[in-house]
This record gives structure tokens, C-alpha cells and sequence, in this order.
């Protein structure tokens, strides 16, 4: 009995749960330091991301083919939450008042977005 019942639970479906990651190369603008960049950052986690579940951190490289480059790395509990803040966060640009709108402003003047890629992380 014991048997059958462990052989029912390998082969039953389980869940996998997965993070998602949210990763953009982007390159820092003349003038603006990774410092200020990330200043930026540290705003958008603490008025706007963590009411969606959703938080980043810049990864800034020490060895890489590409020097220049430094690495938005968002996390979520999985896409469809990410899906949610996105969708949250693109329609509030529509209104340049709106927080979303004031930070996306202090970005764009900071950085260039070059690559943007999305994980699921088991």
C-alpha cells in the first residue's frame, strides 16, 4: 500500500513554482552615474514596485565583453504578476502626472535602454 501510494504521488503532476526576471542592458548617458542611476532605482522599488510584488537591482559589470553596458534586473513571483505591474505601469505613462510618468522621465534622461529579456527562474 505504502508503495502504491508513493509511486501515485512521483507520478502525479506537482506544481513548479517560478520566479520571473525582467532584464534590460541599457547604457548609462554622459552625466549620469550609476550612483544616480541607481538613486532612481531605489525610488521606483520603495513609491512604486513593491505594492505590484515587483522589485530591481542594477547589476553593473566588473568582467564582460561589454564594459559599458549595466543590467536592470527586475524580479516578480512569476509572469503573470510581472504582466500585471506592466500593465499597471504602461497605462499610467498616458498621464504625465502619474508616478510611473516621473520616474520613466528620470530614467530616460539617465539611461538608453539597448536589450530588454524576460525569465522564468526555477
Amino acid at each position: 500500500m505504502i508503495r502504491l501510494l508513493a509511486t501515485a504521488i512521483l507520478l502525479l503532476p506537482l506544481p513548479t513554482l517560478a520566479d520571473h526576471l525582467d532584464v534590460i542592458q541599457m547604457q548609462l548617458k554622459e552625466g549620469c552615474s550609476v550612483t544616480q542611476y541607481a538613486a532612481i532605482m531605489k525610488d521606483f522599488n520603495d513609491d512604486w514596485a513593491k505594492e505590484y510584488g515587483y522589485s530591481a537591482e542594477l547589476a553593473v559589470p566588473l568582467q564582460s565583453d561589454d564594459l559599458a553596458t549595466v543590467v536592470w534586473v527586475g524580479r516578480s513571483a512569476n509572469a503573470g504578476a510581472f504582466g500585471q505591474a506592466w500593465d499597471v505601469w504602461r497605462d499610467a505613462l498616458a498621464d504625465p502626472e502619474s508616478l510611473p510618468s516621473k520616474l520613466q522621465a528620470r530614467f530616460d534622461a539617465c539611461a538608453v535602454d539597448k536589450a530588454r529579456r524576460s525569465y522564468d527562474v526555477y
